[in-house]
């Protein structure tokens, strides 16, 4: 009676699963680029080698929500803007990227930036834990000070990938912590 009990509760539990399963795999081929990198293309070009850089702009200046909540945000553009009413660019292309930060301002319009990292929607990954943890943003996201253009490494951030981390601090490992 027993066996019968858990092979029944197994694929009752199977059956249950499978539709947020396929669900999760078909909103993941769904934002799968298919124009090539052309569909990565920013607004602005960004140099993060400049101000993460030579300037040393602190990651959470721009990404100013990450030590407080889930997302790490994005800056509003008045954010761009109060540096870049002033500073021009040394170059016509630099000047020309500024230039767009300050019609987006002028046009009161937010810059629609092209999203690079997103998990899973079954997964949650809360910035601020990880920050208060004092896990360095370059853990996940690689050295953006030296990327001209940001992209994924680490990638895919997969679960094993999570996992490893998690087990080389002592961070918890209860499916809780992400999945909830």
């Amino acid at each position: 009676m027993t066996k019968r009990w858990i092979g029944a509760s197994v694929v009752a539990l199977t059956l249950l699963a499978l539709p947020a399963f396929v669900q999760a795999q078909d909103s993941g081929a769904a934002e799968t680029i298919t124009d090539g990198e052309a569909a990565r293309v920013q607004p602005i070009a960004f140099p993060h080698t400049i101000h993460a850089g030579v300037d040393q702009i602190d990651c959470q200046y721009c990404h100013f929500s990450a030590e407080r909540s889930v997302d790490a945000g994005i800056p509003p553009v008045g954010t761009c803007f109060g540096c870049h009413q002033i500073i021009g660019g040394t170059d016509e292309r630099q000047q020309a990227e500024i230039q767009k930060v300050r019609d987006y301002w002028a046009n009161q319009e937010p810059i629609p930036w092209v999203r690079i990292y997103k998990v899973a929607d079954h997964v949650h990954f809360p910035h601020m834990r990880h920050i208060a943890a004092q896990i360095d943003c370059a853990t996940c996201h690689g050295n953006v000070e030296e990327m001209t253009v940001i992209e994924e490494v680490n990638q895919p951030l997969a679960m094993g990938w999570c996992v490893s981390c998690h087990v080389e601090r002592g961070a918890s490992r209860d499916c809780a912590v992400c999945h909830y």
